[in-house]
């Protein structure tokens, strides 16, 4: 189909060459040759009647041309994934549906795990895809990139629709023998103390390091992960403590050897939200999940 004289087929072509600034990796994506990308691409830059990408060193770099395109482009297929490729109805007993779900590692040992449980026995022929959460995780969901994000409140778009999951207080985590546990975990204590971190591998900042660099409070690191399932056992048989939220926290200290205590201050919870495109709104597949996420949250706090 053209219009204006562009073949719409190149549209996909021109989205993931913007997207991936990659010849062979954009025709891998469409599972088409690289001659038949590199065809495609030929004929997007007559079109437009510029080179669109260009060869800066080792990388491919995109033209004023290309970068004017990159969301434009993105909305259109977005819409049309959206009209087209979703059904008008919805029956969870027989939906080979494929669903994808950004969630960061906090979220994927929490709440996630009896979502899915739910999931697999009401819908067991749906496809759940979990992908990592990324900076700036709302520009994936502005992308089509994830059906729903499961992010903190504070990165959440304020351009498309969202709902709160859950609010979870911030907790302290400790060796089960160190001597804070007995004597109290004062604010000396605390500042005093080696901490374990979390610093996103995407150069973000994680929500503990913001709720301590807006209380004015600085602590002396002595680890840093890039998972947040993995500070609880990073403190194991330390002096060391890790802030951590709460769900995160008791899932971990079930397993032995470590204690839970509240920080020596008052700092705010983690909102957790759910979120979509406003495109897919009307989805009845997302409905449902939403609705079985809501339903799975509650079910673990009673």
């Amino acid at each position: 189909m053209r219009f204006k004289n562009l073949d719409l087929n190149l549209l996909a072509a021109l989205d993931k060459l913007i997207h991936l600034r990659s010849v062979s990796r954009a025709a891998e994506e469409l599972s088409i040759t690289q001659s038949a990308m590199s065809n495609a691409l030929n004929r997007l830059r007559q079109h437009f009647d510029d080179p669109l990408l260009v060869q800066v060193g080792r990388r491919m770099e995109l033209t004023p041309r290309a970068i004017a395109l990159e969301q434009p482009v993105r909305d259109i297929l977005v819409r049309i994934d959206a009209a087209v490729a979703t059904p008008p109805g919805f029956d969870p007993e027989t939906s080979t549906r494929r669903i994808g779900l950004m969630v960061s590692d906090y979220s994927l040992h929490t709440i996630v795990p009896p979502f899915l449980a739910a999931v697999a026995s009401k819908a067991p022929s749906m496809r759940v895809d979990v992908k990592p959460q990324q900076n700036l995780p709302q520009l994936q969901l502005e992308r089509g990139d994830t059906d729903l994000l499961i992010a903190p409140g504070l990165y959440s778009s304020p351009d498309h629709p969202s709902e709160r999951l859950l609010l979870d207080p911030m907790v302290c985590v400790l060796d089960a023998d160190n001597p804070a546990v007995r004597d109290g975990l004062s604010m000396e204590a605390f500042l005093e103390a080696q901490h374990v971190v979390m610093v996103p591998p995407n150069t973000g900042e994680s929500f503990a390091a913001r709720v301590m660099r807006e209380a004015g409070l600085s602590v002396q690191i002595a680890v840093t992960s890039f998972s947040f399932a993995s500070l609880p056992d990073l403190v194991r048989s330390t002096r060391r403590i890790a802030l951590v939220q709460d769900r995160l926290a008791r899932r971990m200290a079930r397993l032995g050897g470590l204690a839970v205590l509240d920080p020596p201050l008052t700092l705010p919870a983690l909102e957790q939200r759910v979120q979509w495109h406003t495109i897919r709104g009307q989805d009845p597949a997302l409905e449902w999940l939403r609705a079985e996420l809501h339903a799975s949250i509650a079910k673990e706090t009673e």
